[in-house]
């Protein structure tokens, strides 16, 4: 940690808020919003943005001869499977909760690791699985007592968790000779067209033109979320040390969590601070050690 620079600081530190405040930001977008449609227009302008960084670093566009199937394969789990069933989530349960349960992530690609890799896990990696698996099972039960609560919706995030997961033990293990923001370009732009032609078939019915306060959140999105987090993750992921980058992983459901109480005055009940509590110590039992798995969000 003490080899950061001040710019990594600052950018590190602009990361971790970007994405923390976003879960209320994009719980405000899809109250009365089609969530996928949402989602899509929000990549629609992410992508020039990362275009455009990826040009004024030189970067090569041109997907390696026969490498499309390989970036399809990746683009399937960190980008279509995250974003669809997310966003779906956010619309079913309170922006703190997605939050919570999105950011176990870390823990679900321990398992995928373990199951389609045969990696076994270390101690410490089994006590993070447990206490995960605790705070996730808390916060449906609490759905499940509620009358108005929407376990389908904790299903859905820990879906897109697990997604998640497995596609960043699939990153670490997939060679492609492209530059990691040309990768994200093509990932985003092929999901992008797929969340498309899902959303059209699915919410073309409720397709309007956004309101002024719709208009921000996508604004927001898709230059501050797709363009700048996108683009600076990638190069922080790459030169921190592992501990500066799991840090920042762990702050943003807590800060997902505060403000949403801020934004929508959301009350948390003592099952979110408990497995808020619970994840962010799972997720330090197998984050915070010199060889974790990478985060590629």
């Amino acid at each position: 940690m003490t080899s950061l620079s001040r710019k990594d600081w600052i950018l590190l530190i602009l990361l971790t808020l970007c994405w923390g405040v976003n879960w209320p930001i994009m719980k405000i977008a899809v109250r009365d919003f089609p969530p996928l449609t949402f989602r899509t227009i929000s990549m629609l302008g992410g992508l020039p943005v990362i275009l455009i960084a990826a040009r004024m670093q030189n970067a090569s566009l041109a997907i390696p001869a026969g490498k499309l199937g390989q970036v399809v394969k990746l683009a399937i789990p960190n980008m279509l499977i995250w974003h669809v069933l997310i966003i779906l989530g956010v619309k079913m349960l309170s922006s703190g909760r997605a939050a919570i349960l999105g950011y176990t992530m870390p823990v679900w690609a321990v398992l995928c690791a373990l199951i389609f890799y045969r990696e076994k896990p270390a101690p410490a990696a089994w006590l993070g699985i447990g206490l995960a698996l605790g705070g996730a099972l808390l916060l449906l039960s609490s759905e499940l007592v509620t009358l108005s609560g929407q376990p389908l919706g904790s299903v859905v995030v820990l879906l897109a968790a697990a997604g998640w997961g497995y596609g960043t033990v699939l990153m670490k293990r997939t060679q492609i000779d492209m530059p990691t923001i040309s990768l994200t370009f093509w990932m985003l732009l092929l999901t992008t067209m797929v969340m498309t032609v899902v959303a059209f078939a699915f919410e073309r019915h409720a397709w309007r033109m956004p309101s002024s306060v719709e208009w921000q959140a996508i604004i927001y999105n898709a230059l501050i979320i797709f363009g700048f987090a996108h683009t600076v993750w990638f190069r922080l992921a790459r030169t921190l040390p592992p501990i500066a980058s799991s840090l920042s992983v762990m702050m943003i459901p807590v800060l997902g969590v505060f403000s949403g109480a801020w934004l929508l005055n959301e009350t948390p009940h003592w099952q979110d601070y408990a497995a808020m509590g619970l994840i962010l110590v799972a997720m330090s039992t197998v984050l915070l050690k010199p060889r974790g798995l990478p985060i590629d969000r």
